[in-house]
């Protein structure tokens, strides 16, 4: 996997799942939706998402600015498998969450399978190039 392909697909990848989750105020009626919870828990899920969406921002930085590095460094090889491995954890707990019985679930679940896929590809070219 060279730099272009890992800045355009990881970067897309990325900003695409930040923009999903700073929707999650409108598409989930969270205004309405959380107000039910008691104030720590209403802050809490408001704080990971936040969180989770800085996340999805700083991947996709490393990914348009840092491409040679993400592909050619050690400390980028620990960083790809445990991104893979994320996503790998994402995909069992949507199947344990939101069980397999919806469609938008199994997008959901392949979304996360490709998430997976994406930042495990560079871990075996680098294995295959041994």
């Amino acid at each position: 996997m060279n730099n272009a392909t890992i800045r355009t697909i990881f970067s897309a990848y990325n900003l695409m799942l930040a923009v999903f989750h700073l929707a999650f105020w409108k598409l989930f009626q969270w205004k309405q939706d959380l107000a039910a919870l008691a104030s720590l828990n209403h802050a809490v899920v408001q704080i990971l998402n936040l969180c989770l969406t800085f996340v999805f921002l700083l991947l996709a930085y490393i990914s348009s600015f840092h491409a040679n590095e993400l592909l050619h460094s050690k400390l980028s090889r620990s960083l790809l498998a445990l991104i893979a491995i994320f996503w790998f954890l994402r995909t069992i707990e949507q199947i344990i969450f939101f069980g397999l019985r919806r469609k938008v679930a199994i997008a959901f679940l392949i979304l996360f399978l490709i998430g997976t896929g994406l930042y495990s590809i560079p871990l075996t070219d680098q294995l295959l190039q041994r």
